[in-house]
């Protein structure tokens, strides 16, 4: 097998890892094995797949609150993952950080965030240090259009404009701010046209052709590795899910939701061109699949498996030296 063929099997295989993941996540939690809140990106995964198969793995990566599918796409562990999400020991996090704040400096993942928004000064002070150390790392931002209205949004890209610094803002316009549509909230169609306030490139794709998304990433990377700055990329998808596991979703009909899945699925477009170019066949799709799902119940059966964190454990880890 050449190559690309390789390279477009590894694309789809993590793809499916994130549905797969995600979909059990949302089972877990409603069988009330996982504490808090989740929020979960079905239909995003060719955003998150093809932007991150671009990345080194000592290039930096920060998230959102619906943010499972990067750090997988990232390199993340799946039965530390699960673990995380379970509140057990074993986890990213050993238990007390939860889905919205997994992290992996070994991978260059410096955390997802609850807060929305919250990951622009962290990404902007990483590529800082890029630039004054001179490493060629890149820094990728992911966040929603509703953290696009907001001013950290503003403030990171005019920073990491006027010092160009290899920064890659990827917003996933996914229609919907929690329970606002963003056609409602946005004052203009492209989110990736607020670029030219800033000087800096502004590409809207596809987001769930995770070809398109691969392709502008690779670009927006090889100039931030030039020294050549900062882009803002917007990938145009949609959140299937509510806003949280829960949630009744009162602020769109259903139907809109059915429209999306079945014509614009980002796994089912990708596997109709793999199989038209015979790179995946039936008896691999099966094989691919339940591979997968071997590894999540492993991952399950390890969370399960590990330990709770002690409650004289809670205030460990805040301080460097305490």
């Amino acid at each position: 097998m050449s190559d690309e063929s390789n390279t477009l099997l590894s694309l789809y295989r993590t793809m499916v890892t994130v549905r797969k993941f995600e979909t059990l996540a949302g089972e877990l939690f409603a069988a009330g094995k996982i504490p808090g809140f989740i929020h979960l990106s079905i239909g995003q995964e060719g955003s998150s797949v093809g932007v991150c198969s671009i990345l080194r793995p000592d290039d930096y990566l920060i998230t959102t609150h619906r943010g499972h599918g990067h750090v997988i796409a990232k390199g993340g562990d799946l039965k530390r993952m699960v673990a995380e999400l379970m509140g057990r020991k074993t986890g990213y996090c050993k238990g007390k950080g939860g889905s919205m704040h997994i992290a992996d400096f070994s991978l260059g993942i410096l955390g997802a965030n609850g807060v929305v928004a919250g990951g622009f000064p962290i990404i902007t002070g990483a590529g800082l240090s890029i630039k004054l150390r001179k490493t060629e790392q890149v820094a990728v931002c992911f966040f929603g259009d509703g953290a696009s209205n907001r001013g950290p949004f503003h403030e990171a890209l005019n920073m990491a404009a006027i010092w160009k610094l290899p920064i890659l803002f990827v917003c996933e316009n996914n229609c919907y701010a929690s329970t606002t549509k963003t056609s409602y909230a946005c004052s203009i169609i492209d989110i990736a046209n607020r670029a030219k306030g800033y000087g800096i490139p502004g590409v809207s794709v596809d987001g769930n052709d995770v070809l398109a998304v691969r392709h502008a990433a690779a670009e927006a990377v090889g100039r931030a590795r030039q020294g050549e700055g900062p882009t803002l990329l917007e990938n145009k998808t949609y959140r299937r899910r509510g806003h949280f596991e829960g949630d009744p979703q009162r602020y769109r009909d259903q139907a809109e939701v059915v429209e999306w899945e079945q014509k614009n699925d980002p796994i089912s477009r990708f596997t109709t061109i793999l199989m038209k170019k015979k790179i995946l066949t039936k008896d691999l799709e099966r094989e691919i699949a339940a591979k997968i799902e071997a590894d999540l119940k492993e991952a399950v059966e390890f969370a399960e498996q590990s330990e709770w964190p002690k409650p004289e454990e809670a205030l460990e880890d805040l301080f460097v030296n305490p």
